[in-house]
């Protein structure tokens, strides 16, 4: 376990007040916050997770925690590093069964194995909490660290449980049943939706929906030339324009009809500046559904008759429409070893495909070396979508939607809980019942991409919604509440 210091200060606080639509919460949350840290400036709080990079928490942290340092909180971050491969394959494992999924048997040389990293970071630990801190513990990853933690040092845990299933099956019921052996060690606990809090659990319970940063490096506005020169520096676009500034050190990769992976911008262009765009940006995770909604696509490009007219503006966008799922690079994703295996599996589909087929599709490795240009590509990306995709057959909340609403970007999405606690249907995007059933996507996809009014209107309700519910000043309130109460007790 070691200490992240890299916790950039970043834009001010009283910067955001700047923007006419932030100012009114700038100002509620600065006069919240005074009320409660005068009581928490006393403490350490601790965030530990199992990763620094790739995945909504390592992205999120940052900036909490530096507007957290802002209002006066003497807020750390630290990093459950291992190298043992089997602990991160276990804790996928975990991930899947609390999203239903899996195999529901939990061995007991799983639990030896959870248990033995635990213990392997106990004296990097305890050589850094102190008595009377706070602890945060983000996932299944880290939650064994909470018996280390009570039986050596006087402080309160919290579990911060960043996702959910809302119907109980024979994995949920095998994940919390191995999750509550640690539920003795845990003195709060929060969740992201009323749904995702398992039997039994009542009193020392909050819910926090995670929030965007509207001015982080993936949300800020970006002029035309900015965007083109994004696409230009990180290798999506070839062009002789000159860009003002210089080409990014790693650059985007692009699944190539021969299998392998080359700079994007080789062989036809996508088009992000020309056609219209849907996009999907996640990890690489089979329950994020991205071979249905790839197999979706397909089904549209070769049934457009069966969907719409063909003398129709929609049949129009739908033969130049063309698809990008686009994921971090799975080497630099420590905690997701499933997501090669994913990757392999959409790239076995595309190369199965007729050529017309696959120049239609684009399947991209964002590099990650650089938080900031990993940032700016996705920004780019989703600025340049006619619709946004979150196919998610399971979502604990699903930032990226978030991200793409606060562009005025409006968003397709599973009816998944975390997708629906956010997008109210034909409002601010459109729910898919069924994130498998690739005819129903293929005719939600078909609807939008003729409908221009509908889409601009959604756009614009869905950056209303975000932000009045799901900025970082929402969630960092809720915070502030929660541990207020926690030292209070």
């Amino acid at each position: 376990m070691y200490k992240v210091t890299n916790i950039k200060e970043g834009v001010k606080l009283r910067d955001y007040a700047t923007y006419a639509t932030l100012l009114p919460l700038v100002n509620e949350f600065e006069n919240e916050a005074a009320l409660v840290t005068p009581d928490l400036e006393k403490v350490c709080i601790w965030m530990i997770n199992s990763t620094a990079q790739g995945g909504g928490v390592a992205e999120m942290l940052p900036r909490m925690l530096s507007i957290m340092r802002q209002i006066g909180l003497n807020v750390e971050w630290l990093v459950m590093e291992s190298d043992e491969t089997a602990f991160f394959e276990f804790t996928k494992k975990v991930h899947n069964l609390i999203h239903g999924q899996g195999d529901p048997s939990v061995s007991e040389q799983e639990k030896k194995i959870f248990h033995h990293v635990s213990e392997v970071n106990k004296a990097s630990l305890l050589a850094q909490v102190k008595d009377k801190d706070i602890v945060i513990l983000h996932d299944p990853q880290p939650i064994g660290l909470a018996r280390i933690l009570k039986e050596n040092r006087d402080v309160k845990v919290i579990w911060r449980c960043h996702i959910g299933l809302d119907v109980s099956n024979e994995q949920t019921e095998a994940a919390w049943t191995f999750l509550q052996s640690y539920f003795q060690y845990i003195d709060h606990f929060v969740f992201s939706a009323p749904e995702y809090i398992p039997k039994g659990l009542t009193g020392n319970v909050s819910i926090i929906y995670p929030g965007i940063d509207p001015l982080s490096h993936k949300n800020r506005e970006l002029q035309t030339y900015k965007l083109a020169g994004i696409f230009g520096n990180a290798g999506l676009l070839d062009s002789e324009h000159p860009k003002v500034t210089p080409d990014f050190t790693h650059k985007v990769q692009r699944l190539q009809p021969d299998g392998s992976f080359a700079l994007a911008s080789h062989g036809e262009d996508i088009g992000l500046l020309y056609r219209p765009i849907i996009t999907q940006v996640s990890r690489w995770d089979k329950l994020k559904g991205f071979l249905p909604l790839m197999k979706a696509f397909v089904h549209l490009k070769k049934n457009k008759d069966q969907f719409c007219d063909v003398q129709s503006r929609a049949a129009r966008i739908v033969e130049t429409v063309r698809l990008v799922l686009a994921g971090p690079d799975p080497d630099f994703v420590s905690d997701d070893p499933e997501g090669k295996r994913v990757l392999k599996e959409l790239s076995d589909f595309y190369l199965s495909l007729d050529k017309s087929e696959q120049q239609d599709i684009a399947i991209c490795k964002l590099p990650m070396e650089s938080v900031k240009e990993n940032a700016l590509i996705v920004n780019a990306i989703q600025r340049a979508s006619y619709l946004v995709v979150q196919n998610s057959i399971r979502e604990g909340f699903g930032l990226t939607a978030t991200e793409a609403m606060w562009k005025q970007v409006p968003v397709l999405a599973s009816n998944a809980c975390g997708l629906r606690h956010q997008i109210r249907n034909h409002i601010d995007g459109v729910l898919v019942q069924d994130p498998e059933d690739e005819v129903a996507i293929a005719s939600h996809l078909c609807d939008l991409l003729g409908n221009d009014t509908k889409v601009e209107n959604m756009g614009f309700n869905a950056q209303k919604r975000v932000i009045d519910h799901f900025l970082i000043f929402h969630q960092i309130e809720a915070w502030l509440k929660t541990l207020h109460g926690i030292i209070s007790d």
